[in-house]
């Protein structure tokens, strides 16, 4: 299958808020690695100076902080390796400001920066890159091939473009093996990689269930804190990302058994698993995404009750449930678990994907049937929540 564009002529959706933010701040721009984050940078201005800490001779010039002030722009990658980064890149900001503008780049969540109230506090903006999703697709690829090409090879700008299975297949192996032998040792001392691998097959199989830590660690052997540390790990490099169960009492949520889904949407083998996955990474991306840019307070849970009601996605924007989305395959009959939710959570908006829909409908108490690529190709949470009430 052949995509018909070229990744250096896609802009991505990031691109005109960076350059805004670039002005009067360092910009933080994380992500999974291969997301396309360095494409970006350099698609962001013209005049440019490129510096990868992961490369010696670049790693000399960072020390010697010598780069050509003259350019527009200075793309620091990877900077996060370098012991102190924060202090040193603070040190810049408050000498030199952004002239050249500054922008980070980093395959490990850099925004834990944001939440430590740390040095860089007040001269950032962070930003979390995702891979390529139905929305960002549009105008650019039909999207029904949008669709299918996710499904098979994921979002992830190379394997994408490519379109094919024999090459995702030698990506994704030489993908996860940089992230897990590579970035993992970077980020922490690990030992047992093996067993990290085996974690990663183990989740595979669990999207769209919960995870019991529990069980993990007896198919693992290993204790139950050592499974939550490296599932946080997995999460920091961007190959998860954790969906929990929404209480009013977030003590509670926390507590309870999570979901689990992954960036990388092709990783995932049942189709039903897989599609839960698509809009999972969908609704998450514009989260982040409001978050970055107008700084909402966003989360993104489910709903399960004891006896097996479900709601498999609640969003939630500055501290209330905004709307509820079911996900299903064929099955355009509205599911009664809206209705029981319906008497706690009143307010939210209720959706339901349905991929192979024969006809939209809306009912009397507010329930849409939508048709999911539709609905997700045109996906803008803000826009749906004011069309919403």
């Amino acid at each position: 299958m052949n995509m018909h564009v070229k990744i250096a002529n896609m802009q991505r959706y990031k691109e005109d808020i960076i350059r805004q933010d670039l002005e009067d701040r360092i910009v933080l721009l994380s992500g999974p690695r291969q997301v396309g984050k360095t494409t970006l940078s350099k698609a962001l201005f013209s005049s440019f100076d490129y510096l990868n800490h992961d490369l010696a001779e670049h790693r000399t010039a960072i020390r010697q902080r010598s780069w050509d002030r003259a350019r527009d722009l200075l793309i620091l990658d990877e900077l996060h390796k370098m012991k102190s980064w924060k202090a040193w890149l603070k040190g810049i900001y408050d000498v030199e400001g952004v002239r050249p503008r500054l922008l980070v780049t980093g395959s490990a969540r850099m925004d834990i920066a944001r939440k430590m109230g740390d040095s860089l506090a007040g001269r950032f903006f962070g930003h979390r890159l995702h891979p390529l999703d139905l929305r960002e697709l549009k105008g650019q690829v039909p999207a029904r091939e949008a669709f299918d090409t996710l499904l098979s090879v994921g979002g992830f700008p190379e394997p994408f473009l490519k379109g094919s299975r024999r090459f995702y297949g030698r990506w994704r192996r030489s993908h996860l093996d940089i992230v897990l032998r590579q970035d993992l040792i970077d980020l922490e001392a690990v030992n047992d990689i093996q067993s990290i691998e085996t974690l990663v097959e183990l989740l595979r199989n669990r999207v769209g269930s919960t995870v019991s830590m529990s069980s993990l660690a007896r198919d693992l052997e290993v204790a139950p804190g050592t499974v939550k540390r490296w599932i946080t790990l997995l999460e920091n490099l961007y190959i998860i990302f954790i969906v929990r169960p929404y209480h009013r009492n977030i003590a509670r949520s926390i507590l309870k058994e999570p979901k689990i889904y992954f960036y990388d949407i092709a990783l995932v083998d049942d189709a039903g698993a897989r599609l839960e996955n698509l809009v999972a990474c969908s609704l998450k991306k514009d989260l982040d995404r409001m978050e970055d840019e107008r700084g909402a307070r966003t989360g993104l849970h489910y709903l399960r009750t004891k006896d097996g009601r479900e709601i498999d996605f609640a969003v939630m924007i500055d501290g209330s449930i905004d709307r509820l989305v079911e996900v299903k395959t064929s099955d355009g009959n509205p599911s009664p678990a809206f209705r029981h939710f319906d008497r706690f959570i009143s307010q939210a908006a209720r959706t339901q994907l349905v991929l192979n829909l024969d006809r939209e409908r809306t009912y009397p108490d507010g329930v849409e049937v939508r048709s999911l690529i539709s609905w997700l190709s045109d996906f803008d949470l803000d826009k749906k929540r004011k069309s919403s009430y």
